[in-house]
């Protein structure tokens, strides 16, 4: 401690007591001075060795054949990205409010900002947010200043855990928050119709895409009708898909968000991640968030610097459009090396190899006596398997062979009890395919086949 004799001296006498001893009197004296049962001390190299020991034990998707996602995917990450954002300049989480210090790191965020807007079709992108779930509330709490409306509709699809984040930020603001039903009959996903929920007190339309059951839906009638109530279309976007699908903007959405994570971030059990929100440039001062512009001195020299600050927490406190908008700059960074790295040919690639993996996994499941493809429409890398037992147990016999299974939905809604959600990426070899479904047809052998 930095306290010199004298510091520690004149604290005392300043609270009244001689010396320390005084001080702590009032705790009993057989805990005063606890001893720590500790091992013997360790050799750097022994320490080492025990935690590579214990590291071990771990089931993670480096060892083990890996087919779950839900909002957490394993894609490969180039070494490149990793080895980029070592370099000191960029591994840092300092908010650059001082422009003529931070010209790169705001570069680097405005490089960022505009690899979002183009590919969520928009026009205006923030520099990150804390991840998907959060910045698909935000976007609603948009909605609603931009509306000066009170009520929010989602779809059933949406991810479950989101949905929790948006209940949680709405109920907060007396916004209520209305969400169509799903359920599973006779081996398909049924949904209300999410557009009769819509009426002229409706803030906006929230929507996945793909969305929590892999689907991929067409989504023009829902867009016309949400325009229609005067109410703002919202677009959970996962960014991979975007290689191959439709952007949000091009589906007609006034607000696209996202969970990043997919762009060069690991899966790091389950954090930090990446939040993407951009929007159209009218609804810009409502945009919660970090805003880097690109601007010119007299000179005519280009520069960076922070814009619209005065939408900010730091500055209008209460008033600010957010202040809960925690910008995540390094994986953002990441994500834009990604990005231009792979360049719109090679984010085609991948998306392509995750759709293709997918749907030939697919097809060998649905082969196989007991699993049964649910809803067997289009989708991008995930899908909806009906076992012929729970899935926890399918999961716990998969494991044996170092296989990851699905998402257990048995929880997600009526109908689901015996499914699982399966995901495939780039990452998952045909090699791993065929283990997977041997493994499931070895999981349907020990209940006889379909119950």
């Amino acid at each position: 401690m930095p306290n010199t004799d004298q510091d520690r001296q004149l604290m005392l006498r300043t609270i009244g007591v001689e010396s320390l001893d005084d001080l702590i009197q009032v705790i009993p004296a057989q805990v005063r001075y606890p001893r720590l049962d500790l091992p013997e001390p360790l050799t750097e190299m022994e320490l080492m060795a025990e935690l590579r020991s214990m590291a071990e034990e771990n089931t993670d998707a480096e060892h083990f054949s890996y087919f779950l996602g839900a909002g957490s995917y394993h894609h490969h990450v180039p070494a490149a990205v990793s080895q980029l954002l070592l370099r000191s300049e960029l591994y840092t989480a300092y908010t650059p409010y001082q422009p003529e210090i931070s010209q790169g790191t705001l570069q680097a965020a405005f490089e960022f900002q505009s690899m979002i807007c183009s590919l969520m079709g928009m026009e205006v992108s923030n520099a990150s947010m804390y991840d998907g779930a959060t910045a698909m509330a935000e976007a609603a709490l948009m909605a609603v200043a931009a509306t000066r409306r009170d009520k929010v509709v989602v779809s059933g699809r949406v991810h479950p855990q989101y949905m929790s984040v948006l209940n949680s930020y709405m109920s907060s603001r007396g916004v209520k928050v209305v969400a169509s039903s799903v359920g599973c009959r006779d081996g398909m996903v049924v949904e209300d119709d999410l557009a009769a929920l819509l009426a002229s007190d409706s803030a906006c339309c929230i929507v996945q895409q793909p969305d929590f059951l892999g689907g991929v839906r067409d989504l023009s009638r829902l867009a016309d009708r949400t325009h229609e109530v005067g109410a703002l279309f919202i677009i959970s976007a996962d960014p991979i898909s975007l290689g191959m699908l439709k952007s949000p903007g091009e589906w007609g959405a006034d607000i696209a968000v996202g969970e990043g994570q997919g762009l060069g971030a690991p899966m790091s059990y389950g954090g930090p991640y990446l939040g993407l929100l951009a929007t159209r440039e009218r609804l810009v001062r409502l945009m919660p968030g970090r805003l880097v512009g690109e601007a010119y001195d007299h000179r005519g020299r280009r520069g960076f610097v922070l814009t619209l600050q005065a939408r900010e927490q730091h500055i209008r406190r209460e008033k600010a459009t957010s202040n809960i908008c925690t910008s995540e700059q390094l994986l953002a960074t990441g994500a834009a090396i990604y990005l231009a790295l792979l360049g719109p040919g090679g984010l085609r690639q991948v998306a392509k190899l995750c759709y293709d993996k997918a749907h030939h996994a697919a097809s060998r499941i649905a082969s196989v006596d007991g699993y049964q493809i649910v809803d067997a429409g289009p989708f991008f890398n995930e899908f909806v398997v009906h076992c012929p037992l729970p899935p926890a147990e399918v999961n716990q016999l998969l494991l044996e062979d170092k296989i990851v299974g699905g998402y257990d939905l048995s929880g997600f809604g009526p109908g689901f009890e015996d499914c699982m959600l399966l995901c495939a990426t780039e990452t998952n070899t045909a090699t791993q395919i065929d283990a997977l479904v041997g493994a499931l047809a070895k999981a349907a052998a020990t209940t006889g086949g379909t119950r």
